[in-house]
């Protein structure tokens, strides 16, 4: 069984823009199935496709199976039969041995960068980069599935 454990977190745009980054993935994923228990997503970069299943959240883990699918696939099943769909650049960033996640919403999401990183254990400790800011891993609107159908610009923040 696939299980992700994982924590999200804010980021400060103004030390985000200082950082030396490497270059940044393109990413369109949208939803075919997106309720309170579980999704169905299917994303695509430029060079492959993914389609991922994942289970209701349990702290911060969560059931996960993702699947490698060719691009072509991903673009069809996308403009066919998603739901609703968001875009972002992800930036992979390693900071004392371990490896951020983090994403620059585009589109109606535009605005909103977020950073995640994935752990072993829900107990493991890591040190936090200095452009970290509030933790969001119990807050549903984090979620890109929640972005998807209640985009960023919405919230009146």
């Amino acid at each position: 069984m696939g299980v992700e454990i994982e924590r999200k977190f804010l980021v400060d745009h103004e030390k985000w823009n200082q950082v030396v980054k490497p270059n940044g993935t393109h990413y369109r994923q949208g939803y075919l199935l997106n309720d309170n228990h579980r999704t169905i997503r299917v994303r695509v970069t430029d060079k492959q496709g993914f389609i991922t299943l994942k289970g209701a959240s349990s702290g911060i883990s969560r059931k996960e199976y993702e699947y490698k699918i060719p691009v072509e696939d991903g673009v069809e099943l996308l403009d066919g039969f998603a739901q609703s769909e968001v875009e972002k650049i992800r930036y992979r960033i390693d900071f004392a041995g371990k490896l951020w996640e983090v994403d620059e919403f585009l589109g109606d999401n535009a605005g909103l960068i977020m950073a995640e990183i994935e752990l072993k254990q829900e107990t493991d400790e890591f040190e936090r980069p200095d452009w970290i800011t509030d933790e969001v891993s119990d807050d549903d609107r984090y979620y890109n599935s929640y972005l998807s159908t209640h985009p960023y610009k919405n919230w009146g923040i």
